[in-house]
């Protein structure tokens, strides 16, 4: 049977980020990916200003609703959100995943916070609020860079140790926080779970292009959705996210299809 997982977050046609980041990591594993878009861009704003437009909540409800008329909303293993712009987009998704997880008590919840980073919020307040208190106590796993978590969890987020607090204080079963601060300058990415705490160190690289939570985050859950335990996860999603950094470096895009289609 195909195994299906819902993709709410963002989209565009150039320069991967949000669910053009995150799909294609989950495709390349073999699910099939029911992808709704929260806004279509041409390009991520760090190319320019993108056009494109919104799609308004009562066209994602629509659309969830068409899906869960034909059932595919209940073959789905698992879901993911991203990337809202208002506060009813994520309010209409948190809706129809409860509804899910009525149906299916065993569907993997992941929710990728995306909020902000460099010590500041890039979506309005009652974004972030609505993500905060309607999506977050769904998910069985959260994806936050270390602003995300710091904001989050209402704690600062500067050390490893730190991070660890953060995490437990939001009480979710499993939290991937990334680009958190450790010696020599580098940043870890730390999987905390109840089982403890694996975590993947990297160092600092110049001018990475955008999209590596994003497709960090696809590669993350594809992994726990195939069986592999948290640390497992991200051992196994860290070495290909490396290689795809070491790909793009001088690239203005992350090169996600060179990466798991035509490795070298």
């Amino acid at each position: 049977m195909t195994r299906h997982i819902l993709a709410i977050s963002s989209q565009v046609a150039y320069g991967p980020v949000g669910n053009s980041a995150a799909v294609p990591a989950l495709q390349a594993a073999g699910f099939s990916v029911v992808q709704i878009p929260t806004i279509v861009l041409s390009n991520h704003p760090g190319h320019g200003k993108p056009a494109g437009l919104r799609l308004p909540a009562t066209d994602i409800a629509a659309i969830l609703e068409k899906l869960q008329e034909l059932g595919v909303l209940d073959n789905c293993v698992g879901v993911m959100t991203g990337y809202f712009t208002a506060a009813d987009q994520a309010a209409v998704a948190a809706a129809f995943i409860q509804k899910m997880q009525q149906k299916n008590p065993r569907l993997y919840v992941l929710v990728d916070p995306v909020l902000g980073d460099d010590d500041s919020l890039y979506v309005p307040q009652d974004v972030a609020a609505a993500i905060r208190d309607g999506l977050l106590p769904l998910a069985n796993c959260i994806t936050p860079n270390c602003f995300e978590l710091a904001w989050l969890a209402g704690k600062p987020v500067a050390t490893k140790a730190e991070a660890l607090s953060a995490a437990a204080a939001l009480g979710i079963d499993e939290v991937l926080a990334t680009s958190i601060p450790v010696a020599g300058g580098s940043l870890a990415t730390l999987a905390i779970s109840k089982n403890g705490c694996a975590e993947s160190i990297a160092s600092i690289k110049p001018s990475v292009p955008h999209g590596t939570g994003d497709f960090l985050a696809g590669l993350y859950l594809s992994h726990r959705l195939r069986g592999f335990d948290s640390n497992q996860a991200l051992r196994l999603s860290s070495a290909i996210l490396e290689t795809a950094i070491s790909r793009s470096l001088g690239l203005p895009y992350l090169d996600i299809i060179g990466t798991l289609y035509k490795p070298s």
